[in-house]
This record gives C-alpha cells, structure tokens and sequence, in this order.
C-alpha cells in the first residue's frame, strides 16, 4: 500500500476537517455514496471557498442535473452554497454523436488540467472491486501514460465515462481516499496485502488514506 493510512472513527468528518483546516485553491472531487456524505459535512463548515478552483477526478457523460452526475451530487450537496473561485465542468452540451462528444470532453478537460497546472488536493473513492476515480480493473485508461483524460468504460457500469488517469493524479501535492463500510473492507485488505488493483497503483507526492474500523476490521 502506498502512502499513509490513517484509521479514524468518523471518515466524513475527518475529511471535512481536513480539506477545512486547508482550503486547498484547487480540489478535485469524487462521486459516489462516501463522497457524497463527505460533501455534506463539509458543507457545514466555515470556509472561504472563493479562491478554490474545483476539478472532478471522473464523470459520468451526462448532464449536471441527471441523478448519476458526480457535479450534480457535488452542487447539490454543497458547490453551489460554496460560491467557489470556479467549478470545472467535464461533461460539456455538444451536437456530436456521444463518443465523439466525450473524446472532445476529455481533450478539452486534459488541456484546461494541463493549463492549471499540479492540483493541490484530489479527493478518490474505493470501489468494491478496486477502482478509483473510473479506472476499473482491466479496462484502457489504466494504461495510458501520456493522456491526462480519457473516456473509460466498464461491462458493469453503462454510462460513458470521463477520468482522470495515474499521470494526471500524480501530479497532484494531495490525493486523499476515503472509506468507510464493511462493504469496502475486502478491497482495502486487497491493497493492503499489495495485490495490483487500480487504487493500489495510485501515487502522488503525497496519499493519505482514510479509513473507519469497518473498512479495516469488516
């Protein structure tokens, strides 16, 4: 397992605690469940977000206010009550077929990445069968090592998908996992035995787990 792991009782708040003593100016967010209880606790701290640039570490190529949208969840639960310096969009309206339309997205959001520079924090989820961000076990986008987005997909998850890939994490000077559940537990001992999943290949200047008893003891 590379980075720290750092065993907490509420991973919610200890997130929310983390990102508020920081205020990172740029931040790239998660979707799913853990993240979205993450966001709702940080919604309720007191931070000047309007020096914070917000990026998305993958997307699902549908609208802002379709249910499965990573910056829907995100606005709802606490962006748009933010008022941050900016929210960086993936998805983007366009009149191409989808699969083009979401390889402009991933060039057009690999260009503004590339743009902006390092991000100071990124914020990644644990999937049960390993995967971070949208890099899924077995798919492409875990062996792109020039690209800093690409469409991704996986059998098990319909929607056309946007991520980051490992050279655009690595830039950044943060990446922070949250996970919490019994129902991550198997996935994390996986990384923590050093078998290769797609959350074990990680690396940033600096990764920091954080993990409830559950995750760790199931």
């Amino acid at each position: 397992m590379f980075g720290e792991l750092r065993v907490v009782e509420n991973v919610f708040r200890a997130f929310a605690d983390l990102v508020a003593s920081t205020t990172p100016v740029s931040m790239a967010l998660s979707g799913g469940a853990t993240a979205r209880s993450c966001y709702e606790l940080l919604a309720t701290t007191e931070v000047d977000w309007s020096k914070t640039d917000f990026f998305f570490g993958d997307e699902r190529w549908v609208p802002v206010h379709d249910p499965e949208s990573n910056e829907g969840m995100a606005r709802e639960t606490f962006l748009d009550a933010a008022v941050p310096k900016a929210i960086h969009s993936m998805y983007q309206t366009s009149s191409l077929d989808p699969v083009d339309a979401i390889k402009a997205g991933a060039k057009s959001y690999a260009s503004l990445l590339a743009t902006a520079g390092p991000i100071e924090m990124i914020h990644l989820g644990l999937g049960p069968d390993g995967h971070t961000a949208s890099l899924f076990p077995g798919s492409a986008a875990l062996n792109e090592t020039v690209q800093l987005v690409v469409p991704n997909q996986d059998q098990q998850h319909p929607h056309l998908r946007l991520t980051m890939t490992y050279p655009a994490i690595e830039t950044a000077h943060l990446v922070v996992f949250t996970v919490a559940g019994k129902q991550k537990h198997d996935a994390l001992a996986r990384i923590r035995s050093g078998e290769d999943l797609p959350a074990s290949r990680i690396r940033a200047n600096k990764v920091l787990w954080l993990a409830d008893q559950d995750a760790i003891e199931g």
